[in-house]
């Protein structure tokens, strides 16, 4: 009895490490990804002899998933909880096929060696040249993930300056600045650029050597290497790279001796003419907690800007996407819809996408503006601006030049009917309302006569490139 008493006492406290370390990834993360990948994780058993300490994930999907993108965050945040944790297995629930162990420091592959490529995952370091790849291509397994490269990366006025700095970075001609910086807020095609360049380098530079590794990664690689008096063997192993591409090196922050070190490195890599790319949510400028030399080398090359897409963007990105799946048929209104509502970043807009078709695919529904509304509740709300009825009705009058009142007005004439429906249809699409709750706030309607009213402004739309022009320009007014 003493022993499971002993058992669930460490259970409660393992459950209570992992709502700190969930809680602080919800943050770092988002509440989308974290509720997607995150949360789903259960805490197994830990194993005081080897240290290691199970994490559970419902599908062997999702657990290589997890695997290889969180490993690391994941393996550092156990290990800053726990100090007894030395090794984190992730693996589906017991009874299925289970992945192989996961150790600090280590992405889903391997911990990068002296010189040998190895594989890696989205968050691990990666080490690779093409003299180790031998037959299978730069683009299996090495820790760039094969589907971002230039080829797959949609350019517009938001982020043509960083696309053609990246392409000009991994050119045979030697870049006339280095380091690149790619600053960006989180979803907008930084990490895609990073893993582009590395593609594409490779691709002009068969024997270089390249490392590509998170902030956190390289901190843990740090760490192990001190711990271990493995210094020496660490500095040279960075040293000896062509192309350095570090992600997320907001991070870094407040680590004092490992910010030294990447100076050092830095300095080296510069001296001997190799190229550096790093990425990070904020300017230089605006890394607290960075030494001062440090901010110096991050900025004295290029600092290129990628600005969240516009409108025009995000639908030639949506479109880009729509090849993979045919020969589904996606509505251009589901498209517009998509591109004008989920605004916030790329990687959101393209996942909404990706869930709205999956859906219909299993369940063999089409794809429609209905299906988009029931099924992306979530990612919807959250990119909404919150748009008021009363402020659609003001600016639909205003467009129109007819009186407020005209709005819950019982008169049928054509000049007061069309703009009425127009801004049903617009509270329909730009706020969560019912359509009870919309008939209400027009003079209290049938929800059926809103139904009919949004169908025919999207019929018209269709139809008539005046009616569809109208509700451009007042969605632009509205959502600006």
């Amino acid at each position: 009895m003493g022993d499971n008493l002993t058992d669930d006492l460490e259970a409660v406290n393992l459950a209570a490490d992992w709502a700190d370390i969930s809680q602080g990834l919800r943050k770092d993360l988002g509440q989308q990804l974290h509720s997607q990948w995150i949360k789903p994780i259960q805490v197994g058993n830990f194993c005081e002899e080897t240290g290691t300490l199970d994490l559970f994930l419902p599908t062997e999907f999702s657990a290589n998933w997890v695997a290889d993108r969180f490993a690391d965050r994941l393996s550092l945040a156990w290990k800053i909880a726990r100090s007894e944790v030395k090794h984190v297995r992730i693996a589906v629930h017991p009874g299925r096929k289970q992945l192989p162990e996961l150790r600090l420091g280590e992405s889903a592959g391997q911990s990068f060696g002296a010189f040998p490529a190895n594989d890696g995952g989205e968050m691990g370091g990666m080490a690779l040249s093409a003299d180790t790849l031998g037959s299978q291509g730069f683009t299996s397994s090495i820790g760039l993930d094969p589907s971002l490269t230039f080829a797959a990366f949609v350019t517009g006025k938001s982020n043509i300056l960083a696309f053609n700095a990246a392409e000009r970075m991994a050119k045979v001609e030697t870049p006339q600045f280095s380091p690149l910086y790619l600053k960006a807020a989180t979803g907008q095609g930084k990490t895609h650029l990073l893993h582009a360049i590395g593609h594409a380098y490779l691709a002009t530079h068969p024997r270089a050597r390249i490392f590509y590794c998170s902030a956190e990664r390289f901190m843990v690689e740090f760490v192990q290497a001190l711990r271990q008096n493995e210094m020496i063997e660490f500095k040279a192993r960075l040293r000896a790279f062509d192309l350095l591409l570090v992600d997320d090196i907001q991070f870094i922050i407040g680590k004092a001796a490992a910010q030294e070190e990447l100076l050092y490195t830095i300095d080296a890599l510069l001296a001997e003419g190799k190229r550096l790319v790093f990425a990070a949510d904020r300017a230089p400028q605006a890394l607290d907690g960075v030494e001062q030399r440090l901010l110096s080398r991050l900025s004295m090359g290029l600092v290129a800007d990628i600005q969240p897409a516009d409108i025009e963007l995000r639908r030639s990105i949506l479109e880009s996407k729509l090849s993979r799946f045919a020969p589904l048929e996606v509505p251009g209104d589901v498209i517009e819809f998509l591109a004008r509502t989920i605004n916030r970043n790329v990687r959101e807009l393209v996942g909404g996408l990706n869930k709205l078709i999956a859906y219909a695919q299993l369940t063999g529904q089409e794809v429609s503006l209905q299906l988009a509304e029931e099924q992306l509740t979530d990612i919807l709300s959250a990119n909404r601006k919150r748009i008021t009825i009363d402020e659609i009705q003001r600016t639909v009058c205003q467009f129109y030049r007819v009186d407020r009142a005209e709005m819950s007005s019982k008169r049928r004439a054509r000049a007061v009917v069309r703009p009425r429906q127009v801004a049903m249809y617009l509270a329909k699409v730009l706020t969560p309302r019912s359509y009870p709750e919309i008939g209400r706030k027009f003079g209290g309607r049938d929800h059926s006569t809103v139904i009919h009213a949004v169908r025919l402004i999207e019929d018209l739309r269709q139809r008539d490139a005046d009616m569809d022009g109208d509700v451009r320009s007042l969605l632009r007014q509205l959502e600006s």
